[in-house]
């Protein structure tokens, strides 16, 4: 099985590219996990440009989710909402199919008690727009800083939430090949 991962943050010490870094050493065996970090290469979207030639940096994205048997995306919170970067980078995805039926995981991880539920939220919201099969494991991270040292997930607890997410991933993916 093969899964693709990727943060809505471009930041260096982004908490939810430590999350995704972090998933990439939890996959169970059979499974493994690509990190994506050219969502912040991508450029804005224009329909225009998408219905003559995609560039070639967002036909790499399509083709690498497409490719994908489940997704991992994981989510900041900004003003209420989720990133510029990770919203243009659903635009570009929304007209080609790729995540049909695609079991997708959202992981918020928030300085903030809530944990990013808003970005949550908005994220989900997007993807059911696009057809995804959003798993219900998807997990909200509240207070992330402390669990998370050197670009890694650190709290044991956190750690055992984000591995029921890739197992649920794993389930899923394996669900719909069997289909």
């Amino acid at each position: 099985m093969n899964f693709l991962a990727f943060s809505g943050s471009l930041r260096n010490a982004s908490l939810n590219s430590a999350v995704v870094r972090t998933a990439a050493r939890l996959c169970p065996p059979g499974a493994a996990l690509e990190v994506y970090e050219g969502i912040g290469s991508l450029p804005f979207f224009n329909q225009d440009v998408e219905s003559t030639q995609p560039p070639a940096e967002v036909l790499d994205f399509r083709a690498r989710l497409a490719a994908a048997d489940a997704v991992l995306i994981a989510s900041p919170e900004y003003a209420h909402g989720t990133s510029g970067v990770l919203k243009n980078a659903l635009e570009w995805v929304v007209g080609g199919g790729e995540l049909v039926d695609k079991p997708v995981a959202v992981v918020t991880a928030s300085p903030s008690m809530t944990g990013g539920d808003r970005a949550q939220a908005w994220v989900k919201e997007t993807l059911e727009v696009m057809g995804a099969r959003i798993l219900p494991e998807s997990l909200p991270i509240a207070c992330a800083g402390p669990k998370i040292s050197d670009g890694r997930v650190t709290d044991e607890t956190t750690l055992t939430e984000l591995r029921e997410v890739i197992a649920a991933m794993a389930r899923a993916a394996k669900a719909r090949q069997d289909a």
